[in-house]
């Protein structure tokens, strides 16, 4: 090879190595510029997250100062009473203190000390709800954050609440779901933390939280009802499955709990869920150290199921007349509090049902978790004897073909306070209350309410004033009789008609006063409830109601007449406290005045001689035969009988108390005709049974007398008007016959003796009285001070029919 191409092949060589040598570090180079660039580009990057991360910290906190801005953090002592505020028992008493019962919520709830659940609980809690528990300070921020991103992907993952967040969100916020929600649940769960200890926390939330149902179906709240409900254990005794499935059971307490709303054992299905559940609870307990391998695998192994209650009753309620009464007399003076925020007045909720019972039901749930005392008016000795004497007395009004009821009411005259009651024969057999629930004919008891004392009060009649018992015809061609069904005729005065208590008088007298006064008016004012129409009706003076009042209106009507004419509406409950010694509702006796006191007075007059020698004689006669003090009372009253013998009443009253007996079959079924003494005969047992518990209640020595302002005068017995002159019938003068006796009236008084001396009857019967009278051999004048001290053939009287 010559040397040129030996340098031109050496050359070639150079020129690659340097082209390689040139690659070389040209690639190191690019590759030093790539790693500048990339380590420039990292920084930026860093620094951009850094910045945005900042940036993004700061929007964060921002965002969620923005969303507490508006809370108010509570001290600790507020936070406290939130955390533990759990539904607290209401309590019924008597008027002296003693405990009735407690009011029914529908949640039963336990709360116990932390000394008195089992560390066990405790643990599978923590192990199953919230594993870092005893490390964090109220928030686990990864939770938190996991939870957002899940929120923000739509991928429904875990909610990152700790056991305090929970106790948070359920005893202090709502359940709603919102940041703004969430937001302030993290901010009080910092603060409960800084607050409060941890066992203090899972005490509470185990106090508060819902755990189903029990073996009687009753929703139980609390891990002390939940192991007296379900295991039949207290919360300090539990075993290591049992504690598993209780700790399980929060999650989801319905669809866990192995009762159904029934108390019975749901199918082995829906069983299994709850037991899965607990095996969960038991592998957690495991993980976390909790228990031993050899405990996991016996707990595992244990059938629980073998452990569950067997299903029972909800104990009965042994004051369930007494106890449902006053819980809902309770809840309608409760409600005006919540319809009232509303804007809404009474009428508003008497015109709709639906807001009734709305509201009903609001003030229903307040009563049963707000904790207060309802102080009634019943006399526990009272009561207890009237419910002694139904239960071994009531089988006397029994005619062999059902059961029939019975209601009764005792009520203090002048305040209208319900002493005592009977709500029917057995509460577990049929809770229909016939003291204040039930409806029916009032019968002849509404003679002296709606026709004697309206017409005594507006001057129309006094006492004595006579009335037609003439045989006539309802305007629809119906007889009207008096109550032994046979004709009658002639006049009676008002006294005696009432006395035996007749009907066709009492008509006469309501249709005439119908022209004078608006018997309505009278029953406005004791809130007696009866359809406007039916103060027209022909037979309402006989009791001839489409609706009637109850035997508690009925006995607040009667205890009115006692109380001088003045109406004191009747009332069971006295006050209303909160634990704190608030005092919610204090009754505020509001007299009104619906008859004169003249007229009052007058009636009870009247209403003597029916208890003494008229239709009420069985009665106080039944007092006497069982020895009973209340005998002494001065009673005054009336009977009843509905038609068809379909209802019996008798109501009374001392100067002090009222007491009633209505008795009737509730599907309506008529009565023997004759058992209307056996009404009386259990009247006189239910009085002579609070006598003996509380006789001071009699006012045994005090009487009815006569208002000052009572028109004494002397009329004729058979004109009912004054005795003096003389009277044209049929063109010739005639003497006024009859005897003189006293008429009371409460205003105008009497006036001249005429022809057509009283009120209904034909002028053909007016001249066949005095033509009967004529007949007669004329009787020496008998003038009495006072018709109470009537000497009228008294062993006569006294063996008159004494029928209604």
């Amino acid at each position: 090879m010559s040397l040129f191409k030996k340098k031109k092949a050496t050359d070639k060589i150079t020129k690659s190595q340097k082209e390689l040598k040139l690659s070389k570090e040209s690639a190191v180079s690019g590759f030093n510029i790539f790693l500048g660039v990339m380590k420039s580009l990292a920084k930026a990057a860093i620094i951009t997250i850094f910045l945005l991360g900042t940036l993004g910290l700061g929007v964060g906190m921002g965002y969620f100062a923005n969303l507490v801005s508006d809370t108010k953090v509570p001290d600790k002592k507020t936070l406290q009473n939130k955390i533990n505020d759990v539904e607290q028992i209401s309590t019924l008493t008597y008027s002296n203190g003693d405990k009735i019962a407690n009011i029914k919520s529908d949640l039963s709830r336990t709360s116990v000390t932390s000394e008195q659940i089992s560390p066990l609980v405790k643990k599978a809690l923590i192990s199953t709800e919230d594993e870092n528990f005893n490390e964090h300070n109220g928030v686990v921020p990864k939770a938190i954050f996991r939870a957002l991103i899940s929120d923000v992907l739509g991928s429904g993952g875990s909610g990152g609440s700790t056991i305090t967040q929970q106790l948070v969100k359920q005893q202090v916020l709502t359940s709603e779901t919102s940041y703004k929600r969430k937001a302030n649940e993290i901010l009080l769960a910092l603060k409960t933390e800084k607050y409060f200890d941890k066992d203090e926390i899972i005490t509470a939330y185990l106090n508060v939280s819902p755990f189903g149902r029990d073996n009687t179906g009753q929703n139980i709240a609390g891990v002390e009802e939940a192991a007296t409900g379900i295991f039949g254990v207290h919360a300090d005794n539990l075993t290591i499955p049992q504690a598993a499935f209780i700790a399980g059971l929060p999650q989801s307490p319905i669809v866990y709990s192995p009762y159904l709303n029934t108390g019975e054992l749901k199918n082995e299905e829906n069983l299994a869920l709850g037991l899965k559940r607990k095996d969960n609870v038991l592998f957690n307990m495991y993980k976390e150290d909790f228990i031993t391998k050899e405990e996991y695998d016996d707990a595992l192994a244990y059938d629980l199921s073998a452990d569950f209650k067997d299903q029972e009753s909800a104990s009965n309620d042994t004051n369930g007349f007494l106890y449902q009464y006053v819980q809902q007399e309770a809840v309608n003076l409760l409600m005006p509090t919540f319809y009232e925020k509303d804007g809404l007045t009474k009428d508003d909720i008497k015109k709709n049902d639906d807001l009734a019972q709305k509201y009903n039901d609001v003030a229903l749930r307040e009563l049963r978790r707000s904790g207060v005392t309802i102080e009634t008016t019943i006399d526990k000795a009272v009561y207890d004897a009237m419910q002694e004497a139904e239960k071994n007395s009531a089988w006397k009004i029994d005619d062999g073909r059902g059961t029939i009821q019975n209601g009764s009411v005792i009520m203090d005259n002048q305040t209208g306070r319900v002493i005592s009651f009977v709500g029917g024969r057995d509460y577990s057999e049929n809770q229909n209350n016939h003291a204040f629930q039930t409806r029916r004919s009032p019968g002849s008891t509404i003679k002296p309410l709606i026709a004697y004392a309206p017409a005594i009060d507006v001057g129309l009649i006094g006492s004595d004033s006579m009335l037609s018992n003439n045989s006539r015809k309802y305007r629809d061609g119906d007889e009207l009789r008096n109550y032994s069904g046979e004709s009658s005729k002639g006049f009676k005065s008002a006294r005696e008609a009432l006395k035996v208590s007749d009907n066709v008088p009492v008509v006469e007298l309501y249709q005439e006063l119908l022209n004078h006064a608006d018997p309505e008016a009278y029953f406005k004012k004791m809130n007696m409830v009866m359809d406007s129409k039916e103060f027209k009706y022909e037979s309402i003076p006989v009791g001839g109601t489409d609706y009637g009042p109850t035997v508690f209106e009925q006995t607040n009507a009667f205890a009115t007449l006692a109380n001088k004419g003045q109406y004191s509406q009747g009332y069971a409950i006295e006050k209303i406290t909160k634990n704190d010694g608030t005092v919610l509702y204090q009754h505020e006796v509001k007299p009104v005045q619906v008859y004169s006191p003249a007229t009052a007075s007058i009636m009870n007059n009247m209403m003597r001689d029916v208890v003494n020698y008229g239709t009420g004689f069985d009665a106080k006669n039944s007092l006497a035969n069982l020895g009973s003090g209340a005998v002494g009372g001065d009673w005054v009253g009336k009977t009843g009988t509905s038609q068809e013998f379909k209802d019996y009443w008798f109501i009374a009253s001392t100067p002090t108390i009222t007491i009633s007996s209505w008795m009737g079959y509730d599907d309506n079924t008529s009565l023997y005709a004759d058992w209307d003494i056996r009404n009386k005969q259990l009247w006189a047992d239910l009085t002579n049974a609070a006598y003996q518990a509380n006789p001071d209640l009699f006012g045994v020595g005090q009487q009815f007398t006569l208002d000052p302002s009572v028109i004494q005068t002397t009329v004729s017995s058979f004109t009912g008007q004054l005795p003096d002159g003389t009277v044209d019938v049929q063109g010739k003068q005639r003497s006024i016959p009859g005897k003189s006796t006293l008429s009371l009236w409460a205003q105008n008084g009497p006036g001249n003796s005429t022809f057509r001396f009283g009120i209904g009857g034909t002028d053909g019967e007016y001249l066949d009285a005095w033509n009967d009278a004529a007949k007669k051999p004329a009787k020496k004048d008998d003038k009495k001070k006072d018709t109470a001290d009537k000497d009228k053939d008294s062993d006569k009287e006294k063996n008159d029919k004494k029928k209604d």
